[in-house]
């Protein structure tokens, strides 16, 4: 399985999509200060995740919330 996720931290900053196998050890990758992107803005919570068990998917899925209309739709509906 591949899971596209989207992280809040609790300072209401911009949030963060990634790609993981294993989603709970990439939050806590996240929330230790290992992923450069993240480490300045933890701590981190899981705001919504998809998972698919086709990769190919989960890579379109996740570029997609990275573009503008992805990351409107994703402030919009989850």
């Amino acid at each position: 399985m591949k899971y596209v996720y989207i992280l809040e931290n609790f300072d209401s900053l911009p949030f963060y999509v990634g790609i993981a196998d294993d989603l709970r050890a990439r939050l806590a990758k996240h929330n230790a200060g290992e992923v450069p992107h993240t480490s300045k803005h933890g701590p981190w919570r899981i705001k919504t995740y998809v998972a698919f068990s086709d990769a190919a998917q989960a890579v379109a899925f996740e570029k997609y919330l990275k573009s503008a209309s992805g990351c409107t739709f994703a402030k919009k509906r989850l």
